[in-house]
């Protein structure tokens, strides 16, 4: 890597924080292909990033205070109880959290990265062919370059780990996150700084907010239930897919909105049902493992790498923590071999068990969830005890430690 040339496929946080990374670690040539040619900033979705995580991230040189964010300091789970405008409480914990906006934190990473760096928006890679010593790319508009290794930073339909593992690809889960954003911020119950999970049999909700980008803050929601089932959903969830803001269909809306409104409390059912269509999407939930980070002289990074389901709160975090093991191994590296087997010891294990627990964190919430109503804070500590039992005491949300 050290003066050579590295191709970074995905030019979002994962996409940014690795262009960063392999710049720091001594990359001679660095070139960033992003498909979108539409701003990413204007994606206005939640992370959670854990204190102990910020602080780990912020000494690396990857987050910064002046980042926009919203503090956290508790969770309160809740659920419907008769017409009671918020429900009942049957569990609460601290949660001491940053909250940030994806496209605000995006635009603070991207202007982080080295001014040499060549970020090309609209520049779709087709194929990625390796050999002995180089990985060339084939790009969409038939142009091809070689480059001494390339990084997949480029999310859960990598071309880069498609030409890495031939066939491997994200499962589904099984069911889907509904996701929103609203201004409709005011009067929040306590201080605003709560983090709000509404339960119901088959799923929940979580609901906080974040920075709007521009001095204010939006409502952040995400809600994990099964789709309806229907021969006619569009598109086939099995395959890796996702359905953009403004695009549900009349079925699925109508089974939100159902949903809300029979097992939501009636505040929190006003302010998801409230939200405008054109910032309200789908997300399928996957799961994916590789058998390694790397190969040759490729490299994957995010969820290019592995994909674990959205309730450790690990997806950029942990892009955000593999950008900074590989800077790692970079600088200590003396040869690509080198930096490539310290990378991949260091994330390979850590991207499993993420995995892993974000499945056991699948099944007790929304595929297998318990009896809510019977709850109070004694059941509830128990009931997240079990499904916690031997992960990082942070694991419930927002990533492991770097390591």
């Amino acid at each position: 890597m050290r003066g050579g040339s590295v191709a970074v496929v995905g030019g979002s946080i994962a996409g940014c924080a690795t262009a960063l990374a392999v710049s720091r670690g001594g990359a001679g040539k660095v070139t960033v292909f992003e498909r979108a040619d539409a701003q990413l900033r204007d994606r206005g979705v939640g992370i959670a990033l854990h204190n102990d995580r910020y602080d780990e991230l912020q000494s690396a040189g990857y987050v910064a205070a002046e980042m926009p964010w919203a503090p956290l300091t508790r969770r309160v789970w809740s659920v419907r109880d008769g017409e009671a405008e918020h429900g009942r409480a049957v569990g609460e914990q601290p949660f001491p959290f940053r909250a940030y906006n994806w496209g605000s934190l995006w635009s603070e990473l991207r202007r982080r990265v080295p001014e040499e760096v060549d970020y090309r928006s609209g520049a779709l890679v087709g194929a990625v062919e390796p050999d002995s010593d180089g990985v060339t790319l084939q790009l969409a508009d038939g142009q091809r370059e070689r480059f001494d290794a390339v990084i997949g930073a480029d999310g859960y339909r990598s071309v880069v780990r498609e030409a890495m593992f031939p066939g491997l690809s994200a499962t589904y889960a099984g069911y889907i996150g509904w996701r929103g954003t609203s201004a409709d911020v005011a009067d929040l119950p306590s201080d605003g700084n709560d983090a709000h999970n509404v339960v119901f049999p088959g799923g929940h909700c979580m609901i906080y907010r974040i920075p709007d980008g521009v001095g204010g803050h939006r409502l952040n929601w995400v809600l994990y239930t099964a789709p309806p089932e229907s021969e006619d959903l569009h598109p086939d969830l099995r395959t890796p897919t996702s359905l953009p803001p403004g695009r549900l269909n009349s079925e699925l809306t109508a089974h939100l909105r159902a949903l809300v409104a029979d097992n939501f409390p009636p505040y929190w059912a006003a302010r998801v049902l409230r939200t405008p269509a054109e910032t309200t999407f789908i997300q399928p939930i996957y799961d994916l493992e590789v058998p390694q980070y790397t190969s040759e002289r490729m490299l994957l990074v995010g969820d290019a790498a592995s994909v674990a389901r959205p309730h450790i709160g690990g997806g950029s975090v942990k892009a955000l923590q593999d950008a900074t093991a590989l800077e790692a191994a970079a600088v200590a590296g003396g040869s690509w071999k080198e930096i490539a087997e310290a990378y991949d010891t260091n994330r390979g294990a850590v991207g499993a068990s993420l995995v892993a627990l974000a499945r056991r964190m699948g099944s007790a919430q929304v595929e297998n969830t318990p009896e809510w109503g019977a709850m109070g804070q004694a059941e509830f500590d128990a009931w997240w005890q079990a499904q916690n039992s031997g992960s990082d005491r942070n694991s419930g949300f927002g990533g492991h430690r770097l390591k």
